[in-house]
C-alpha cells in the first residue's frame, strides 16, 4: 500500500549528522556493559566474533542503504517491507522496530543508574533513571536539528575516549610495556580458561570453538542501532549523496573501534580476572591503577547511554511516524510541530519506556532484569535484519522488472542476502540451544510476538485504522 500523507519531516541532517546519530545510537551498553559477559563465555575469541559480525552486518547495511538511498522516506524498514512485500511484513517491521528500541532504551537507563552508582553507590537507580528518562525526552521534543547537535557531540565524545584510550593502551604496550605489570600483546593467546574443571584451552579460544559460537547473541546486541542510518534518511540533506557515504563509513570506524578498544584491553590485563558482570572497560582501568582513567572513562560510558537512549527516542517516534503514514497506526501520529517534530509518536514512547523507573524502584538488583532486556531486544534485532534481506531481494526483483538501475547496489546481490538470512538463523539457533546463555524461552517467545502483531494486524483492518 502506498503512503497516504506526505512526509512533514524536515531535511536538515547532514552526512556528519547521519554517521553521528549512528555511531551514537550504537556504542553504548551493548558494548560497555555486555561485552563483559561475552568475555566471559569466550575470552580474547570474542574479538573475532566482532570482526564475523561485522561482515554480515555491514551487508545487511548496505541492502537498507540501496533502498534509502532510493527511497529517502520516512518509517524506512517498515516502508520497505509494506511497498515491496505486503501489508503484514510492513506492520510486523515498523512495531518490531519500535518496541526493540522501547527495550533497548529500558536498557539503557537502567545502565546509565548502574554507572552513577560507581561515584553515588547509595543512590537508588530509579532516581537516576527517572532524571535522564525526563532530560533526554525534553531534548527530543525540541527539534530535529537540536537533537542531531547534541546527539553529534555525544559522539564526538565516545569516539575521542575511545581513540584516546586505544592509543593509551598502544602507547603502554610497545613503548612503555612496564607502566602496567603483565600488560602484553600476548595475553590475547597465552592465557589458559581456568574457570571449568574440564577439558582446559588455553590461547585466543580458551573456551574452544563453541565459546566464540555462544558468545555471538551478546555480540549482536552491540551492533543494535546501525539501521538508524535508514530511519534518518527522510530527514537528510541530499540522500543520494550522504546516505552511501555515511553507510561506508559508520560500520568501518564502528568496527575499527569495537575490535580496537578490545584488543587493547584484553591486552593490558588478563581477562580470566573479569568478572562477568562488570564493566570490563571501568574494571580493567581500575584494576591497572589508572583510577582518574576508570573516572573519566565511567563519565564517557554514561554519556553514550544517555545518546544510545536519545537514539531510540528518534527512532521510534520517526517509526511510529512512518507507520501512520501508512495507515498501520493511528493518524494523529502524522502530527507534527512547526520544527517538524512527531511529538505524538515521541510522547507514545516515552509513556511505555516510563516504566523504567517503577521497575528499578520494584527490582533494584539490575543484573537479571538486564539480561532478560537484552536477549528480548536481540530477537528482535534478528527480526529487523531478517526483514531488510528480504524486503532488499523483492525491492531488486521489482528495481528488475522496470529496468531500473539503483546508484548505490549493494555487492554480491543476491548471495549476500542469503548468507546475512542463513547467519541470522544461525544466531537463533545457538540462542535456542546453548545452556550457558539461558535464552530459550526468549527463542520460543519469537512466534508468539510475530502471531501477537498478526492479531493487532487484522484488528486494525477491522477497526479501519489502515
Amino acid at each position: 500500500m502506498s503512503q497516504l500523507h506526505e512526509s512533514n519531516l524536515k531535511r536538515k541532517l547532514t552526512n556528519r549528522h547521519i554517521q553521528f546519530i549512528t555511531i551514537g545510537g550504537t556504542i553504548g551498553t551493548g558494548l560497555f556493559l555486555a561485552t563483559g559477559s561475552a568475555i566471559f563465555i569466550a575470552g580474547p575469541a570474542v574479538v573475532l566474533g566482532y570482526a564475523i559480525a561485522g561482515i554480515f552486518i555491514f551487508s545487511i547495511m548496505r541492502q537498507l542503504g540501496e533502498m534509502n538511498t532510493e527511497e529517502p522516506v520516512a518509517g524506512s524498514i517498515s516502508h520497505f517491507a509494506n511497498k515491496y512485500w505486503g501489508g503484514f511484513p510492513g506492520f510486523l517491521a515498523g512495531w518490531n522496530y519500535w518496541i526493540t528500541y522501547v527495550m533497548v532504551g529500558i536498557a539503557e537507563l537502567t545502565a546509565m543508574a548502574v554507572y552513577v552508582q560507581y561515584w553515588f553507590p547509595t543512590l537508588e537507580t530509579w532516581k537516576t533513571s527517572l532524571f535522564f528518562f525526563i532530560l533526554t525526552n525534553i531534548v527530543n521534543l525540541t527539534a530535529v536539528k537540536a537533537y542531531a547537535e547534541v546527539e553529534f557531540w555525544f559522539a564526538i565524545v565516545k569516539i575521542i575516549a575511545m581513540c584516546i584510550m586505544i592509543l593509551t593502551g598502544v602507547y603502554v604496550l610497545i613503548i612503555n610495556p612496564s607502566l602496567v605489570d603483565g600488560a602484553t600483546i600476548k595475553n590475547l593467546w597465552s592465557i589458559a580458561n581456568t574457570y571449568t574443571g574440564s577439558s582446559v584451552f588455553s590461547g585466543l579460544f580458551p573456551y574452544g570453538v563453541i565459546g566464540l559460537i555462544t558468545t555471538m547473541p551478546i555480540v549482536i546486541f552491540a551492533f543494535g542501532g546501525l539501521e538508524l542510518v535508514g530511519i534518518a534518511a527522510a530527514e537528510t540533506l541530499d540522500p543520494k549523496k550522504t546516505i552511501p557515504k555515511a553507510v561506508n563509513q559508520v560500520v568501518s570506524r564502528i568496527l575499527f573501534l569495537y575490535i580496537g578498544s578490545l584488543v587493547i584491553l584484553l591486552s593490558l590485563y588478563r581477562w580470566n580476572n573479569l568478572n562477568a558482570s562488570d564493566s570490563p572497560f571501568i574494571m580493567i582501568f581500575d584494576e591497572i591503577g589508572f583510577k582518574y582513567a576508570a573516572w573519566t572513562l565511567n563519565f564517557i560510558i554514561l554519556t553514550a547511554a544517555l545518546s544510545v537512549y536519545s537514539g531510540c527516542i528518534y527512532s521510534n517516534s520517526r517509526t511510529i511516524y512512518g507507520l501512520a503514514l501508512q495507515n498501520n497506526a493511528p493518524q494523529i501520529f502524522t502530527k507534527t510541530t512547526k520544527n517538524g517534530v512527531p511529538i505524538a509518536a515521541i510522547l507514545l514512547s516515552g509513556v511505555l519506556t516510563f516504566s523504567v523507573v517503577p521497575l528499578n524502584y520494584f527490582i533494584p538488583n539490575w543484573s537479571e532484569a538486564f539480561k532478560i532486556i537484552m536477549s528480548f531486544a536481540v530477537i528482535c534485532i534478528i527480526i529487523n535484519w531478517m526483514l531488510i534481506s528480504i524486503s532488499h531481494i523483492k525491492f531488486k526483483k521489482q528495481k528488475k522488472l522496470e529496468n531500473q538501475k539503483t546508484s548505490f547496489p549493494s555487492p554480491f546481490y543476491p548471495y549476500s542476502n542469503y548468507l546475512s538470512l542463513l547467519f541470522i538463523f544461525f544466531i537463533l539457533a545457538v540462542m535456542a540451544l546453548s545452556s550457558k546463555l539461558s535464552m530459550t524461552k526468549q527463542v520460543i517467545a519469537l512466534p508468539i510476538w510475530v502471531l501477537t502483531v498478526y492479531t493487532g494486524y487484522k484488528l486494525s483492518k477491522i477497526k479501519n485504522i489502515r
